[in-house]
Protein backbone atom coordinates (compact mmCIF):
# COMPACT_ATOMS: atom_id res chain seq x y z
CA UNK A 1 0.00 0.00 0.00
CA UNK A 2 0.95 3.92 -0.66
CA UNK A 3 0.28 6.72 0.88
CA UNK A 4 -0.44 9.10 -1.77
CA UNK A 5 -1.76 12.95 -1.07
CA UNK A 6 -4.26 14.36 -4.01
CA UNK A 7 -4.35 17.95 -4.13
CA UNK A 8 -7.67 19.03 -5.62
CA UNK A 9 -10.68 17.51 -5.23
CA UNK A 10 -12.66 18.39 -8.40
CA UNK A 11 -13.87 16.47 -10.87
CA UNK A 12 -10.54 14.96 -12.09
CA UNK A 13 -9.01 14.81 -8.31
CA UNK A 14 -11.84 12.64 -7.01
CA UNK A 15 -12.09 10.24 -9.18
CA UNK A 16 -8.57 9.86 -10.07
CA UNK A 17 -8.18 9.22 -6.09
CA UNK A 18 -11.03 7.19 -5.81
CA UNK A 19 -9.51 5.01 -8.69
CA UNK A 20 -5.91 5.05 -6.33
CA UNK A 21 -7.88 4.07 -3.49
CA UNK A 22 -9.72 1.20 -5.77
CA UNK A 23 -6.19 0.00 -6.40
CA UNK A 24 -5.47 -0.76 -2.48
CA UNK A 25 -3.43 3.02 -1.73
CA UNK A 26 -3.83 4.94 1.13
CA UNK A 27 -5.60 7.93 -0.19
CA UNK A 28 -6.11 11.62 0.88
CA UNK A 29 -7.31 14.57 -1.03
CA UNK A 30 -7.03 18.21 -0.23
CA UNK A 31 -9.30 21.01 -1.11
CA UNK A 32 -9.89 24.65 0.21
CA UNK A 33 -13.60 23.91 0.16
CA UNK A 34 -14.86 22.72 3.29
CA UNK A 35 -18.20 21.56 2.65
CA UNK A 36 -16.80 19.33 -0.11
CA UNK A 37 -14.68 17.75 2.46
CA UNK A 38 -17.24 17.17 4.74
CA UNK A 39 -19.25 15.46 2.36
CA UNK A 40 -16.70 13.22 1.11
CA UNK A 41 -15.50 12.19 4.92
CA UNK A 42 -19.82 11.32 5.44
CA UNK A 43 -20.97 10.12 2.36
CA UNK A 44 -18.24 9.36 -0.04
CA UNK A 45 -19.74 11.58 -2.91
CA UNK A 46 -18.71 14.90 -4.12
CA UNK A 47 -22.15 16.42 -5.89
CA UNK A 48 -20.51 19.92 -6.17
CA UNK A 49 -18.22 18.47 -8.70
CA UNK A 50 -19.80 14.83 -9.72
CA UNK A 51 -23.97 14.12 -9.40
CA UNK A 52 -24.91 10.80 -8.86
CA UNK A 53 -21.42 9.05 -7.62
CA UNK A 54 -19.37 7.65 -4.94
CA UNK A 55 -15.52 7.56 -4.34
CA UNK A 56 -14.25 4.56 -2.79
CA UNK A 57 -14.80 4.23 1.14
CA UNK A 58 -11.06 4.26 1.65
CA UNK A 59 -10.72 7.93 -0.06
CA UNK A 60 -10.55 10.92 3.15
CA UNK A 61 -10.46 14.10 2.26
CA UNK A 62 -9.09 17.43 4.30
CA UNK A 63 -7.91 21.16 3.97
CA UNK A 64 -5.45 20.88 5.91
CA UNK A 65 -2.11 20.90 3.13
CA UNK A 66 0.25 19.80 6.40
CA UNK A 67 -1.69 16.72 7.38
CA UNK A 68 -2.59 15.32 3.50
CA UNK A 69 0.92 15.84 2.86
CA UNK A 70 1.72 13.08 6.38
CA UNK A 71 3.77 10.29 5.22
CA UNK A 72 2.71 11.03 1.49
CA UNK A 73 5.14 8.97 -0.68
CA UNK A 74 3.11 9.95 -3.83
CA UNK A 75 1.90 13.62 -4.13
CA UNK A 76 -0.49 14.11 -6.89
CA UNK A 77 -1.38 17.59 -8.45
CA UNK A 78 -5.09 18.04 -10.12
CA UNK A 79 -5.27 21.88 -9.31
CA UNK A 80 -6.28 24.69 -11.81
CA UNK A 81 -3.29 26.09 -13.09
CA UNK A 82 -3.20 29.38 -11.53
CA UNK A 83 -3.30 27.37 -8.22
CA UNK A 84 0.06 25.15 -8.93
CA UNK A 85 2.31 27.70 -8.16
CA UNK A 86 0.53 28.91 -5.00
CA UNK A 87 -0.19 25.35 -3.50
CA UNK A 88 3.49 24.47 -4.76
CA UNK A 89 5.54 26.84 -2.72
CA UNK A 90 3.07 25.70 0.86
CA UNK A 91 3.90 22.18 -0.47
CA UNK A 92 7.72 22.85 -0.32
CA UNK A 93 7.49 24.72 2.89
CA UNK A 94 6.60 21.20 4.59
CA UNK A 95 8.99 19.14 2.40
CA UNK A 96 11.85 21.23 3.91
CA UNK A 97 10.20 20.81 7.45
CA UNK A 98 9.65 16.88 7.23
CA UNK A 99 12.18 16.40 4.82
CA UNK A 100 10.33 13.79 3.01
CA UNK A 101 10.77 13.45 -0.78
CA UNK A 102 8.05 12.31 -2.18
CA UNK A 103 7.83 11.43 -6.29
CA UNK A 104 5.40 14.21 -7.86
CA UNK A 105 3.16 13.72 -10.42
CA UNK A 106 0.68 15.88 -12.40
CA UNK A 107 -2.15 15.47 -14.12
CA UNK A 108 -2.76 19.66 -14.35
CA UNK A 109 -3.51 20.43 -18.02
CA UNK A 110 -2.36 24.03 -18.60
CA UNK A 111 0.55 26.95 -19.17
CA UNK A 112 0.75 29.21 -17.06
CA UNK A 113 -0.28 32.35 -17.83
CA UNK A 114 2.50 35.31 -18.07
CA UNK A 115 5.38 33.00 -17.53
CA UNK A 116 4.45 30.61 -20.17
CA UNK A 117 5.71 27.84 -18.55
CA UNK A 118 4.39 24.37 -18.24
CA UNK A 119 3.26 22.23 -14.81
CA UNK A 120 6.08 20.61 -14.65
CA UNK A 121 8.50 23.71 -14.88
CA UNK A 122 6.62 25.27 -12.31
CA UNK A 123 6.79 22.07 -9.49
CA UNK A 124 10.69 21.93 -10.56
CA UNK A 125 11.15 25.19 -9.77
CA UNK A 126 8.98 25.60 -6.40
CA UNK A 127 9.79 21.98 -4.70
CA UNK A 128 12.84 20.14 -6.60
CA UNK A 129 14.80 22.65 -8.23
CA UNK A 130 17.85 20.05 -8.78
CA UNK A 131 15.44 16.75 -8.99
CA UNK A 132 13.61 16.97 -11.92
CA UNK A 133 13.76 13.50 -12.90
CA UNK A 134 11.28 12.87 -9.39
CA UNK A 135 8.81 14.71 -11.66
CA UNK A 136 6.14 12.44 -13.45
CA UNK A 137 3.39 13.86 -16.08
CA UNK A 138 0.24 12.02 -16.84
CA UNK A 139 -2.08 13.03 -19.84
CA UNK A 140 -4.16 11.44 -22.46
CA UNK A 141 -8.11 10.55 -23.51
CA UNK A 142 -9.83 10.97 -20.49
CA UNK A 143 -12.64 12.57 -18.92
CA UNK A 144 -13.67 12.17 -15.36
CA UNK A 145 -16.94 11.37 -16.05
CA UNK A 146 -16.36 8.46 -18.07
CA UNK A 147 -13.18 7.30 -16.03
CA UNK A 148 -15.67 7.31 -13.09
CA UNK A 149 -18.24 4.61 -14.29
CA UNK A 150 -15.00 2.41 -15.65
CA UNK A 151 -15.03 2.85 -18.96
CA UNK A 152 -11.72 1.98 -20.39
CA UNK A 153 -8.79 4.05 -21.78
CA UNK A 154 -5.35 4.33 -21.80
CA UNK A 155 -2.94 7.07 -20.51
CA UNK A 156 0.82 8.18 -20.80
CA UNK A 157 2.92 8.79 -18.07
CA UNK A 158 6.13 10.69 -18.60
CA UNK A 159 9.10 11.29 -17.01
CA UNK A 160 12.98 12.14 -17.66
CA UNK A 161 13.51 9.35 -15.14
CA UNK A 162 12.19 5.76 -16.25
CA UNK A 163 11.88 4.07 -13.10
CA UNK A 164 9.61 6.87 -11.70
CA UNK A 165 7.50 6.97 -14.80
CA UNK A 166 7.50 2.80 -14.30
CA UNK A 167 6.13 3.45 -10.78
CA UNK A 168 3.58 5.67 -11.77
CA UNK A 169 2.29 3.03 -14.68
CA UNK A 170 1.83 0.69 -11.69
CA UNK A 171 0.27 2.55 -9.01
CA UNK A 172 -2.51 3.94 -11.50
CA UNK A 173 -3.13 1.03 -14.17
CA UNK A 174 -5.77 -1.44 -13.17
CA UNK A 175 -8.32 -3.16 -15.52
CA UNK A 176 -10.07 -0.09 -17.01
CA UNK A 177 -7.47 2.27 -17.53
CA UNK A 178 -4.02 1.25 -18.65
CA UNK A 179 -0.69 3.58 -18.17
CA UNK A 180 2.06 3.79 -21.25
CA UNK A 181 5.17 5.53 -19.94
CA UNK A 182 6.98 8.14 -22.53
CA UNK A 183 10.84 9.52 -21.56
CA UNK A 184 9.39 13.02 -23.66
CA UNK A 185 8.13 14.64 -20.68
CA UNK A 186 7.74 18.01 -22.31
CA UNK A 187 5.40 16.74 -25.18
CA UNK A 188 3.16 14.60 -22.84
CA UNK A 189 2.49 17.64 -20.77
CA UNK A 190 2.03 20.01 -23.57
CA UNK A 191 -1.36 17.78 -25.59
CA UNK A 192 -3.65 18.23 -23.15
CA UNK A 193 -3.82 22.30 -22.59
CA UNK A 194 -2.92 22.85 -26.44
CA UNK A 195 -5.59 20.22 -27.21
CA UNK A 196 -8.35 22.38 -25.15
CA UNK A 197 -8.21 25.31 -27.43
CA UNK A 198 -9.12 23.47 -30.27
CA UNK A 199 -11.75 21.71 -28.49
CA UNK A 200 -13.27 25.52 -28.11
CA UNK A 201 -13.29 25.84 -31.64
CA UNK A 202 -14.63 22.57 -31.88
CA UNK A 203 -17.59 23.24 -29.74
CA UNK A 204 -17.84 26.74 -31.47
CA UNK A 205 -18.01 25.26 -35.18
CA UNK A 206 -21.07 22.32 -33.89
CA UNK A 207 -23.09 25.89 -33.93
CA UNK A 208 -22.51 26.21 -38.16
CA UNK A 209 -24.08 23.33 -39.09
CA UNK A 210 -20.83 22.18 -41.14
CA UNK A 211 -20.14 18.10 -41.66
CA UNK A 212 -18.27 15.60 -40.43
CA UNK A 213 -15.38 16.87 -42.23
CA UNK A 214 -15.27 19.90 -39.80
CA UNK A 215 -13.96 17.85 -37.38
CA UNK A 216 -11.76 16.05 -39.42
CA UNK A 217 -10.15 19.21 -40.73
CA UNK A 218 -9.77 20.57 -37.53
CA UNK A 219 -8.14 18.03 -35.50
CA UNK A 220 -5.67 17.22 -38.25
CA UNK A 221 -4.64 20.53 -38.69
CA UNK A 222 -5.06 21.31 -35.42
CA UNK A 223 -2.61 18.64 -34.30
CA UNK A 224 -0.09 20.29 -37.24
CA UNK A 225 -0.09 23.78 -35.04
CA UNK A 226 0.36 21.47 -31.78
CA UNK A 227 3.08 19.39 -33.39
CA UNK A 228 4.61 22.55 -34.65
CA UNK A 229 4.53 24.52 -31.15
CA UNK A 230 5.61 21.86 -29.50
CA UNK A 231 8.85 21.10 -30.95
CA UNK A 232 10.20 24.81 -32.35
CA UNK A 233 9.40 26.27 -28.67
CA UNK A 234 9.33 23.65 -26.16
CA UNK A 235 11.89 21.17 -27.78
CA UNK A 236 9.33 18.31 -27.30
CA UNK A 237 9.19 15.22 -29.83
CA UNK A 238 7.78 15.16 -32.97
CA UNK A 239 6.02 11.50 -32.03
CA UNK A 240 4.52 12.23 -29.16
CA UNK A 241 1.96 14.33 -30.29
CA UNK A 242 1.07 10.95 -32.26
CA UNK A 243 -0.03 9.03 -29.62
CA UNK A 244 -2.33 9.44 -26.00
CA UNK A 245 -1.44 12.93 -24.76
CA UNK A 246 -1.62 14.31 -28.55
CA UNK A 247 -3.79 13.08 -30.98
CA UNK A 248 -5.86 10.62 -28.65
CA UNK A 249 -6.46 13.40 -26.17
CA UNK A 250 -7.62 15.69 -29.12
CA UNK A 251 -10.05 13.02 -30.38
CA UNK A 252 -11.79 12.40 -27.34
CA UNK A 253 -12.18 16.20 -26.34
CA UNK A 254 -13.40 17.50 -29.79
CA UNK A 255 -16.30 15.10 -29.85
CA UNK A 256 -17.44 14.66 -26.73
CA UNK A 257 -19.80 16.50 -24.57
CA UNK A 258 -18.48 15.85 -21.52
CA UNK A 259 -15.40 18.25 -22.19
CA UNK A 260 -15.80 21.37 -20.47
CA UNK A 261 -14.17 23.75 -23.09
CA UNK A 262 -16.44 21.80 -26.04
CA UNK A 263 -19.21 23.27 -23.86
CA UNK A 264 -18.05 26.36 -23.54
CA UNK A 265 -17.01 26.93 -27.33
CA UNK A 266 -20.55 25.63 -28.12
CA UNK A 267 -22.01 28.23 -25.86
CA UNK A 268 -19.90 30.85 -27.34
CA UNK A 269 -21.08 29.86 -30.88
CA UNK A 270 -24.32 30.27 -29.61
CA UNK A 271 -23.33 33.92 -29.39
CA UNK A 272 -22.92 34.29 -25.39
CA UNK A 273 -19.82 36.03 -24.32
CA UNK A 274 -16.58 34.46 -23.17
CA UNK A 275 -16.86 36.30 -19.71
CA UNK A 276 -20.46 35.15 -19.58
CA UNK A 277 -19.62 31.23 -20.08
CA UNK A 278 -16.67 31.69 -17.58
CA UNK A 279 -19.00 33.26 -14.98
CA UNK A 280 -21.36 30.41 -15.12
CA UNK A 281 -19.65 26.64 -16.57
CA UNK A 282 -19.00 26.22 -12.78
CA UNK A 283 -15.74 24.67 -13.88
CA UNK A 284 -12.18 25.87 -14.90
CA UNK A 285 -12.12 26.28 -18.85
CA UNK A 286 -8.60 26.04 -18.68
CA UNK A 287 -8.73 25.85 -22.62
CA UNK A 288 -9.29 30.12 -22.44
CA UNK A 289 -6.24 30.85 -20.70
CA UNK A 290 -4.56 29.06 -22.60
CA UNK A 291 -5.52 30.07 -25.63
CA UNK A 292 -4.00 33.77 -24.30
CA UNK A 293 -0.47 32.36 -23.33
CA UNK A 294 -0.34 30.75 -26.97
CA UNK A 295 -1.08 33.75 -28.70
CA UNK A 296 1.50 35.16 -26.70
CA UNK A 297 4.29 32.67 -27.57
CA UNK A 298 2.90 32.70 -31.53
CA UNK A 299 3.67 36.71 -31.19
CA UNK A 300 6.87 36.38 -29.48
CA UNK A 301 8.42 33.67 -31.65
CA UNK A 302 6.78 33.78 -34.83
CA UNK A 303 5.41 30.45 -34.95
CA UNK A 304 2.43 29.72 -37.82
CA UNK A 305 -0.93 28.82 -35.99
CA UNK A 306 -3.63 30.14 -37.90
CA UNK A 307 -6.61 28.24 -36.14
CA UNK A 308 -5.28 29.00 -33.06
CA UNK A 309 -5.01 32.67 -33.59
CA UNK A 310 -8.80 32.77 -34.89
CA UNK A 311 -9.51 31.44 -31.81
CA UNK A 312 -8.18 34.37 -29.48
CA UNK A 313 -9.48 36.62 -31.82
CA UNK A 314 -12.45 35.08 -31.51
CA UNK A 315 -12.65 34.82 -27.52
CA UNK A 316 -10.82 38.36 -26.97
CA UNK A 317 -11.43 40.57 -29.91
CA UNK A 318 -14.74 39.73 -30.30
CA UNK A 319 -13.98 38.79 -33.94
CA UNK A 320 -16.61 37.19 -36.17
CA UNK A 321 -16.38 33.17 -36.33
CA UNK A 322 -17.63 33.22 -40.09
CA UNK A 323 -14.94 36.34 -41.02
CA UNK A 324 -12.31 33.87 -39.41
CA UNK A 325 -13.14 30.89 -41.00
CA UNK A 326 -12.57 32.65 -44.78
CA UNK A 327 -9.35 33.94 -43.61
CA UNK A 328 -8.47 31.01 -42.96
CA UNK A 329 -9.93 28.84 -46.06
CA UNK A 330 -8.02 31.84 -48.04
CA UNK A 331 -4.69 31.85 -46.69
CA UNK A 332 -1.71 31.67 -48.79
CA UNK A 333 -1.23 27.49 -50.05
CA UNK A 334 1.26 25.78 -47.84
CA UNK A 335 2.67 22.36 -48.19
CA UNK A 336 0.70 19.94 -45.31
CA UNK A 337 3.73 18.28 -43.80
CA UNK A 338 5.70 20.85 -41.87
CA UNK A 339 7.33 21.67 -38.92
Amino acid sequence: MTKIAVLGNGSWGSVLGSMLADNGNDVTLYGNIDSVNEEINAHHTNSHYMKDWKLNENTKATGDLEAALDGAELVLFVLPTKAVRIVAKNVRKVLDKTGAKPLLVTATKGIEPGSKKLISEILTEEIYPDDEDKIVAISGPSHAENVAQKDLTAIACASTNEENAKRVQELFSNDYVRFYTNDDLVGVELGGPLNKKKTIAAGILVCKGYGDERKAWLMSRGLAEITRLGVQYFGAKPMTFSGLSGIGDLIVTCTSVNSRNWRAGKQIGEGKTLDYVLKNMGQVVEGATTVKAVHELCEEKGIDMPISEAIYRVLYEDADVDTEIKKMMGREPKPEIRL
